[in-house]
């Protein structure tokens, strides 16, 4: 019984931690949205979140719109990453599906903007790919 019960003080903590690198995506300051940014990266390329995520990504793409539109290189970049592995975590379902639609716009007009940094261009390039492999029901 105190195995489970450890492990899942071990899930809510986890969870907890990564409530509040949602929050500090809303971060006045670039680097705090930097940091959460690479946080919930590593978060979400080491273990399945699927059913956290679920509930939390409306919030969740809407924090990344607002990196993507506000920041500027890395952070773009970083938050470009997020949004792929939000999407390979949501999977090829109707919610993976909707993560990509929102965002897809966005996604093209960095890709096609010759101002943004390569590595922002890069990062969105790779969004758009992944997410359209995984999560688009429209053939085209």
């Amino acid at each position: 019984g105190s195995e489970a019960a450890s492990e899942q003080g071990q899930e809510e903590e986890v969870e907890d931690r990564l409530k509040e690198h949602m929050d500090n995506l809303l971060d006045k300051s670039a680097k705090a949205r930097q940091a959460a940014l690479q946080s919930l990266r590593l978060a979400l390329s080491s273990r399945t979140l699927s059913e956290f995520l679920l509930e939390r990504r409306l919030t969740l793409t809407d924090s990344l719109e607002k990196c993507l539109k506000k920041g500027k290189g890395e952070e773009q970049a970083l938050a470009g990453t997020v949004l792929t592995l939000l999407c390979l975590q949501m999977g090829s379902g109707p919610e993976g599906e909707e993560v990509f639609r929102s965002l897809k716009p966005l996604l093209v007009s960095i890709l096609t903007d010759s101002t943004a940094s390569p590595s922002a261009r890069q990062s969105c390039a790779t969004a758009l790919g992944m997410c359209c492999y995984i999560a688009a029901a429209d053939l085209e």
